[in-house]
């Protein structure tokens, strides 16, 4: 699997990824030069890179090439989420952990891949956060606990439980 893109590589292939489209160094350049200053070698370099590490398709064009991804930003960023949990001498732990860093609309989403990779039922859009934010507060409950220790509505508690009837 390839490595993590460094900055100017990442730059470069958003612009790839981005347009969708072969591109040409000079578009590129182009591009990034509204946010810095760059040489045209230098970004023939970084796409020259790309294409060794497979990241990148040229096909020449005249005395130029043009580059293309060849996957999507998606693919990458997957790519990336399992070196690094794969790294981990504790992948439940790493995935617990990175679970609670997520956002309640980061989660809604995962499990919504979830159902899609499952098959399940098709994905419903995430749900407002209540105004008072506190879904972000509270830590999801596990199935085996929803429920446990509250009595459903109309539930009337068990003889000897602290019945105020008795």
């Amino acid at each position: 699997m390839p490595r993590r893109l460094g900055d100017l590589e990442d730059a470069v292939m958003t612009r790839v990824w981005e347009w969708n489209r072969p591109v040409t160094v000079r578009e590129v350049l182009e591009d990034l030069q509204k946010e810095r200053s760059i040489a045209y070698t230098t970004v023939m370099t970084v796409l020259d890179n790309l294409h060794q590490k497979g990241w990148v398709r040229r096909e020449a064009e005249g005395r130029a090439y043009r580059y293309e991804a060849v996957s999507t930003r998606a693919a990458y960023s997957a790519a990336l989420m399992n070196e690094a949990w794969s790294a981990s001498d504790n992948p439940a732990a790493a995935l617990v952990a990175f679970f609670g860093m997520m956002s309640p609309e980061q989660r809604h989403a995962l499990r919504d891949a979830v159902r899609m990779v499952q098959g399940d039922e098709p994905a419903e859009p995430a749900p407002a956060p209540p105004p008072d934010g506190r879904a972000e507060r509270e830590p999801p409950v596990p199935p085996e606990q929803a429920g446990a220790g509250e009595a459903d509505a109309g539930e009337v508690p068990a003889a000897g439980t602290g019945d105020p009837g008795r």
